[in-house]
């Protein structure tokens, strides 16, 4: 009996260590977010089908993630369109953009990636990973994408598409070498492979956000330094021809 008591007393101590009861609360919060336990679960099914149908589920999730940025850096930043509304043509734009060119690249360009460090899991390859990706992988993706937000917002002309990338370029670049690494160094330690193109699509939503809502508040605060000095020099020749 003395050792039937000791085991209980040791399943109850167990089951009331505050790492297990933080570990329960954890699971419990995981399925609500995914609905459902580990197997059955939206995140379950979403990762089935990323399998199953990668290069498919990758883009949808780009297109879905892409116009909904532009549509919630719109409502951020208050950038209404001629309607009086967020919805405006590029939000559409954006999901084909995310559809048809931010995930096949990122697809293959990772792929490659995960290719060339295969099998490799030591530091240094690690480090030399994520050197090739923010040295040839980054600049890659960040110029396609400065090009389709140049074509987007209406350049038709070649130098009005460099004239985008060049003063785009460096800044996206910037931001980039601070995330990536930081991105990169998670994926490698806690994620499989066949998830990371969404793992860095929900992170560039994150980072593209506050990008374009950065954008187009300086977009706007031109626009109306604009209207106010026109406003003014328009009240100034009044007077003068006026007294």
């Amino acid at each position: 009996m003395s050792v039937k008591f000791q085991e209980d007393v040791t399943t109850r101590t167990r089951v009331g260590r505050p790492e297990n009861l933080t570990h329960e609360l954890a699971h419990k919060v995981g399925e609500r977010l995914t609905g459902g336990d580990t197997h059955t679960g939206y995140l379950a099914a979403y990762l089935k089908q990323l399998q199953s149908n990668p290069l498919r589920t990758k883009m949808l999730t780009s297109g879905v993630l892409s116009s909904l940025q532009e549509l919630l850096a719109s409502w951020l930043a208050h950038d209404v369109s001629k309607h009086g509304h967020y919805f405006s043509s590029r939000v559409p734009k954006m999901a084909l953009y995310g559809m048809f060119i931010s995930a096949p690249l990122g697809h293959v360009l990772v792929g490659i990636l995960q290719k060339i460090f295969a099998g490799r899991t030591s530091l240094k390859a690690k480090i030399l990973q994520i050197l090739v990706s923010n040295l040839v992988v980054s600049p890659i993706q960040n110029t396609v994408y400065l090009v389709s937000m140049a074509i987007i917002a209406g350049a038709r002309t070649l130098h009005q598409v460099r004239a985008t990338v060049r003063a785009g370029f460096l800044p996206v670049m910037k931001v980039s070498w601070i995330t990536s690494p930081i991105a990169l160094a998670f994926a490698q330690k806690f994620l499989p492979e066949h998830t990371w193109v969404p793992f860095f699509n929900i992170v560039g939503f994150f980072i593209g956000t506050y990008v374009n809502t950065h954008t187009k508040k300086k977009r706007l605060e031109a626009l109306r330094r604009q209207y106010d000095q026109r406003r003014g020099g328009n009240s100034e020749y009044g007077r003068r021809d006026y007294p």
